[in-house]
C-alpha cells in the first residue's frame, strides 16, 4: 500500500454454482470493516444473499463481519453445504469400485 493512497485494495467474491464466480475488485478506505465491503460490492443484493446467514471468509479463514480489513485482503462469501462431504465421498468412492471391477464371468460347471 502506498504511503499517500489511505484506501486498501480488496476483493469480494461469490460462487453462486460449481466453477462461476462472481469477483468485485474494491477501494476501500483504509480501516474499513468486512461488513462495509460487502455492503460496498452489492453481492448479497444481486444474488438475494440473506445478510445475517452469511458466513464469510478471508482467504478461506472464517472471521466475523466486524474484522478489520487489509489491503490485498480476498473477502469470500461461502454458501451452505448441499451435500454432506463426507455422504459425496462414499458416493464417489463405490462409483469409482463400480467402474474398476472386471466384468464377471459365467459359472463353469
Amino acid at each position: 500500500m502506498d504511503r499517500a493512497d489511505p484506501t486498501l485494495a480488496v476483493e469480494v467474491v461469490y460462487s453462486p454454482r460449481a466453477r462461476q464466480v462472481d469477483c468485485v475488485p474494491l477501494r476501500v478506505p483504509a480501516g474499513c470493516l468486512l461488513r462495509d465491503a460487502v455492503a460496498a460490492s452489492a453481492l448479497v443484493e444481486r444474488h438475494g444473499l440473506a445478510m445475517g446467514g452469511l458466513s464469510v471468509a478471508i482467504w478461506g479463514r472464517r472471521v466475523g463481519l466486524h474484522e478489520p480489513l487489509r489491503d490485498g485482503d480476498r473477502i469470500e462469501l461461502c454458501r451452505a453445504l448441499t451435500v454432506d462431504p463426507k455422504q459425496a465421498r462414499r458416493l464417489r468412492y463405490k462409483a469409482q469400485r463400480k467402474e474398476k471391477r472386471p466384468p464377471s464371468r459365467p459359472k463353469q460347471r
